[in-house]
This record gives structure tokens, sequence and C-alpha cells, in this order.
């Protein structure tokens, strides 16, 4: 099987990830509800991945640092507990589900909702964001980068607007963690949300959010803390505020490991080889007649994906024959982006997705373009 789908789902775990992983399902107790040796063992690696994030955004309050299942319960934690009726926030045409439902559901009751543009290649108009500020106007959120056209948004630039005029900015970095720099404080990046299957390289079923601010943040739920047993209400304090029920220690413990690796390589290095795959594959199939491939390809300084379609044939259809003659895993049809696909007339046909990660290989590269030409 040769696989391209790592925008989705990386199936490559360090070694140093499973052992870890492996370990904590072998000897984690309940973090936080007990002084034995089970339930710290727990605690000391949930603690130990809380410092490493944090230096790993710059965020540099490891308190701030707050897990989830993944970034759709980060990103649903931060537009549900922020926003209310009356408020206006500002967000794009790029945007995963994982922002848009949320949205959606906050339109429900009275907050007003501006989509910014793009322009045929996948790049926002940033000067409409400006355009788009209101008096009430509370918060902007956006993707880092598409994760259908793979381009990478300037959330440098946007931060600065979101400062400038004092709103909250949200970044949804689930393409982007472990593949680019991200700096809280840089960016001016008020609620950076996360998940750990994609290019972080851990675990499904764990995420977070790196809160670089002190508004309040309404938790999505409410319960178990293992401290202040006998008050009625969620603590205030972070991260037990919004963390409530028993963690996925598991997984922390092989994020943890998983941010490990990630520092050993080099981000850089990381970035650089997957962006030469992700080159190779764009320059052989723009070669072959009868390909779309969707995004801006001026530079490749973007995240490690290729969208494309092949004539008018249905994207499944392509998935599916890729998988079935050549074993080549894509991934067909809409990607949780349904405006993406409106703006870029797809919304019946799809896109075949390939996303590259650090240990695909030229060869399979090579293969994938070969199996192009031949359909």
């Amino acid at each position: 099987m040769i696989y391209f789908d790592n925008a989705a789902t990386t199936i490559y775990k360090p070694k140093s990830v499973i052992d870890a992983v492996v370990s904590a399902i072998n000897n984690s107790g309940n973090a936080g509800r007990g002084i034995n040796s089970a339930s710290l063992y727990a605690s000391n690696n949930i603690y130990d991945c809380r410092n490493k994030l944090s230096k790993f955004f710059n965020l540099n309050k490891p308190n701030n640092i707050v897990f989830t299942n993944n970034s759709t319960e980060a990103l649903n934690t931060a537009i549900k507990g922020i926003l209310k009726k009356g408020d206006h926030v500002i967000t794009s045409v790029l945007e995963h589900n994982s922002v848009l439902r949320p949205l959606y559901e906050m339109g429900e009751i009275g907050v007003d909702i501006s989509y910014i543009d793009c322009d045929d290649y996948g790049n926002l108009y940033y000067d409409d964001i400006v355009k788009n500020i209101r008096d009430n106007t509370k918060m902007i959120v956006l993707t880092h980068s598409s994760n259908v056209v793979g381009n990478i948004v300037d959330i440098e630039r946007v931060g600065k607007i979101a400062k400038d005029y004092d709103l909250l900015f949200v970044v949804d970095a689930s393409q982007t963690a472990g593949v680019f720099e991200i700096d809280v404080k840089k960016m001016n990046i008020d609620i950076l949300c996360f998940t750990g299957h994609k290019s972080l390289l851990a675990m499904q079923g764990v995420g977070g959010m790196a809160i670089n601010t002190d508004v309040y943040i309404k938790p999505l739920k409410s319960g178990g803390t293992g401290i202040k047993t006998f008050d009625k209400h969620q603590p205030l304090d972070l991260p037990t505020h919004l963390e409530a029920g028993t963690l996925n220690s598991h997984g922390i413990a092989g994020l943890s490991m998983a941010i490990d690796y990630i520092n050993e390589i080099g981000l850089n290095c990381i970035r650089e080889k997957e962006q030469e795959l992700m080159k190779m594959f764009y320059i052989g199939v723009s070669k072959i007649d009868g390909i779309k491939i969707y995004g801006d390809f001026k530079n490749f300084n973007r995240v490690p994906i290729v969208s494309i379609n092949v004539l008018d044939y249905d994207s499944g259809r392509i998935s599916d024959y890729l998988y079935e003659e050549y074993g080549i895993v894509t991934r067909p049809k809409g990607h949780c982006a349904p405006l993406v696909h409106k703006r870029f007339n797809t919304v019946e046909q799809g896109m075949v997705r390939f996303s590259f990660c650090y240990k695909n290989t030229e060869e399979e590269i090579d293969k994938a373009i070969k199996a192009l030409k031949n359909i």
C-alpha cells in the first residue's frame, strides 16, 4: 500500500511514540485522582507533554495547554465558549466543517458571520478582513492551511489585524502543526487549536488548545476534575476549567514522544522533505493532459497537498481505481470543506487529494505519476 492520505491521518508513527503508548496502557492510572504510582505515572506524562507543547508553540504557559480529543473539540470549545448573541465573527471559505458547523450553530442563536472569499488559486483576499470588521466584531477564526488546496494562510498578517482592532484570533492548525513553525506570541494568536493524529505523528483521540489570552471560555462540558469535588461549578483555573473527565493519558504519552521525535529531526527538515515530494508530484502530474490541479503552486512553501481531478470523472471513481489497481490511498469527494468546493465548482465531482508525509518516498511518487498517466 502507498499511503497518500496523511492530511486525514498519518499512519506512520515513530517507534518511540508506539512504545510510549504501550507503556502508558500498561502503567497509567487516572491522572489527578490519586497518589499511587499508576496515577502519578499518568500525571507525569501529561505534565511533560504540556511543557513540551508550551515550548513548541512558544506559549511558555504549560497550564494554558488544554487537552481535547482533537482539533474539532478544541474549535468547538473556543467558538461556542466565547461567542454570544449579538457578536460578529469573521472566517473564510477555506474552512473545514470543524469551524463552519459550530459557527452555523452560533448563527442560529444570533451571531453574525462574515466569510472572506479567495481567488481562483485559493488565496484569501486579506484586505477584505479589515473591510468586514464591525463595532460588534469579536473574533477572527481561520485555518492556517486549507485541507483541500494546501495554501498557507498568512496568519501573522491576520494576527496583526486582530491585534490592531482588539479582536480575538483563533487558528485551526490541524494541517500545519508539526510541519510549520507556529509562534503564538509572534503571530498574535489567542487560541491555537491542534490535533495529534496528522503531522504531529501521534494517536487519534488527542488534540488540544494553546491559549494565549485571559478571555473567559465557557466549558463545552463539565464534570469530574479530581479537584474541588464539592464545588457545584467547574473550577475556573486552567487547564482544569476546560478538561472535565478523564484525559486520554495513553494518547498524550504518545504525543509527548512525538514532539521529541519532531524536535530531534527538525521541523524544517521534515517540512523540506515533504515539500520536495509534493513538488516532484506536482511537476509530474502537471504534464499530463486532462488533469486539473487546484491551489497555488507559484511557490512550494505550502502544506504537502496536491488536489486534482481527471477530466470530468467522479473523484470517488478515480480514488477507488487508484487503490484497487495500484494500491495508492488518496482521499476523494468533499473533504469536509463545503465552501471550498462551492468556490471551485466541484460540489458534485469533488477532488482527489494526494497528501504526503516525511516517510513517503520518491519511488512512491513516481508510481503515482505513472498510475495517473495510465488512467
